[in-house]
């Protein structure tokens, strides 16, 4: 019979690809479905008054990314340094991966949006409003790209428990 019990660095990792798969494609859905809403880059148009009604980042983003992903990314660190072989190197790359992105988050994405949602809808609140979208890709690049590497750690990770010595 197959032990079930999992130790807190499994744990962490579970929760940090749950995380990232969930945050990935909240990424996506907010930039394909809410940011129309808020950006006529066509017209061109801010409309802060939507922002500011869907707030994303109070009602989603706090509760997803802001808080629980940053805590995962320090357990993960504090675990990952200590696993072995390539489980180690594909977690720690998810790490440095995340840690990018949430330095990205916290210094311009978080500041950006909150002056977006009190800023009238001028010319320099859109070109800030398109910039802030087209950044978006590379925060949607890094979380994909640490997604994928925390699941190879996952693979890892089960890998090495199946065949011992495996790591």
């Amino acid at each position: 019979m197959m032990n079930m019990k999992l130790s807190a660095a499994e744990i962490i990792l579970w929760l940090l690809v749950l995380n990232l798969g969930l945050s990935f494609g909240a990424g996506l859905y907010e930039h394909r479905i809410m940011l129309p809403r808020w950006l006529d880059a066509q017209g061109p148009h801010w409309f802060s008054e939507e922002a500011r009604r869907d707030n994303v980042g109070l009602r989603f983003w706090a509760f997803v990314s802001t808080g629980p992903l940053t805590l995962l990314t320090l357990a993960s660190g504090f675990f990952a340094l200590r696993a072995p072989g390539p489980l180690r190197a594909w977690w720690l790359g998810a790490v440095a991966l995340v840690l990018v992105d949430r330095l990205l988050t916290f210094s311009y994405f978080i500041p950006t949006m909150m002056r977006l949602m009190q800023a009238p809808d001028s010319s320099e609140s859109v070109a800030s409003a398109v910039q802030w979208s087209r950044l978006n890709h590379l925060r949607h690049l890094l979380v994909a790209a640490a997604w994928l590497c925390s699941l190879q750690a996952l693979t890892w990770l089960r890998v090495s428990k199946v065949l011992p010595g495996a790591s």
